[in-house]
């Protein structure tokens, strides 16, 4: 059995039904939540979050990309969120990778080199500084005087606010 087929099967004799409580796709808190893919982050556990509450934006590293920003754009202007949180964490698997070492290792492979960015870091700080700039200098974001930056460790669930 496939991992996708065992997640068919707890979807089926699991206990999601739906949201039908939740009428709009409009978030209750007017917050959107940007952070990491990395399956150790259990964003509702983290912020004890309920359904319909925050919109949740995921990639590697839960940095602001354009695709991110695209995001953004369209909760704030026609799904009326106001605020963003920015949360990456410890132990980043971006933080494993330069950007020149991926690239390559794509390039030798594929004979392509991506035209897009990995966005690797080494400070995870800095990275949420830069992303929280990146939301805040945005044009396309017109809420931009409620975004904070966060890092969680996922060794001890402390979250800390990067100033």
């Amino acid at each position: 059995m496939t991992a996708i087929d065992d997640l068919l099967h707890r979807h089926v004799t699991g206990v999601d039904l739906g949201a039908p409580e939740v009428p709009t796709p409009v978030p209750s808190l007017h917050l959107a939540v940007v952070t990491c893919m990395d399956a150790r982050i259990k964003v509702f556990d983290v912020f004890g979050l309920r359904h319909g509450e925050v919109h949740i934006l995921r990639n590697a590293g839960g940095v602001v990309t354009d695709d991110v920003i695209r995001s953004l754009a369209i909760s704030q202007r026609k799904l009326e969120t106001r605020e963003v949180i920015v949360m990456q964490h410890t132990s980043c698997g971006l933080s494993l990778i330069t950007e020149d070492e991926f690239k390559d290792e794509l390039e030798k492979e594929t004979k392509l080199r991506p035209p897009w960015a990995i966005e690797a870091f080494r400070e995870v700080k800095d990275s949420v500084r830069q992303s929280v700039e990146r939301v805040r200098r945005s044009p396309f974001v017109p809420h931009r005087d409620n975004v904070r930056g966060f890092v969680y460790d996922v060794h001890n669930a402390e979250l800390t606010e990067v100033i």
